[in-house]
């Protein structure tokens, strides 16, 4: 049994997650509640918090998603779709981030995941952030007007601190990104899963990161870099 704790301030979605949920044998709803206060005092425990990013204001609850995710698995299920709102959550130590719109088996794969150890991003937001990182990924033209090699020999600049992907690392990254798997991603990419596997052993070597959702978040963090003025 997956035991949930529901934060959202209005109370049309509290119940309307929690009837979702309960039919579903193996998913409980525990508690619901209007704000991260109420989960104070709660004793029984819970493995999911699904938590809306915006309580009652106007500015996302981002130290309370660092906070929380730090104790527990966080999922945010938000009506904000805005790239920005999605890094930063994640960023924070969210563990999947879903769009109130979407589908109902979607929210229930979510959790699921969630769960399970694993990290989970609505098709919506992988189709936003997989068209900016596509942008990313595009090597920048050398003075002589050349580009990135296969080989890793990629451009930019001096001053760039980012430690420097390949372009089909840098692809293969946007791709877990999206929770793709290595099978899968080799699909796309038109190599084999052990190409892939070289691939992600490499980013991780790289970027120092170990699990999926590390290699995801820092998949955002750079796309997020790349956008600070």
């Amino acid at each position: 049994m997956i035991r949930i704790a529901v934060i959202d301030d209005h109370e049309l979605i509290r119940h309307g997650l929690e009837y979702l949920l309960h039919r579903h044998e193996d998913l409980q709803v525990v508690l619901r509640g209007s704000s991260v206060g109420d989960l104070r005092g709660f004793d029984a425990g819970y493995d999911v918090l699904i938590l809306d990013l915006y309580l009652a204001e106007d500015r996302p609850c981002l130290a309370a998603v660092k906070e929380l995710s730090a104790v527990t698995r966080v999922l945010i299920v938000s009506a904000s779709g805005r790239p920005a709102d999605v890094l930063a959550a994640i960023r924070c130590g969210a563990n999947g981030y879903v769009t109130k719109d979407a589908p109902s088996e979607l929210i229930v794969a979510a959790v699921r995941t969630v769960a399970a150890g694993g990290f989970y991003l609505s098709a919506g937001l992988a189709d936003i952030l997989q068209s900016e990182l596509d942008d990313d990924t595009r090597p920048p033209a050398a003075a002589d007007g050349s580009g990135n090699g296969e080989d890793g020999s990629e451009g930019g600049s001096e001053g760039d601190a980012r430690p420097r992907l390949s372009a089909r690392e840098e692809e293969t990254l946007s791709y877990i990104a999206q929770g793709f798997t290595h099978a899968q991603v080799g699909r796309r990419m038109g190599v084999s899963k052990a190409t892939v596997d070289t691939y992600v052993e490499r980013i991780r070597a790289k970027l120092q990161v170990g699990n999926k959702a590390e290699l995801t978040r820092a998949a955002l963090n750079r796309l997020e870099r790349r956008d600070r003025p």
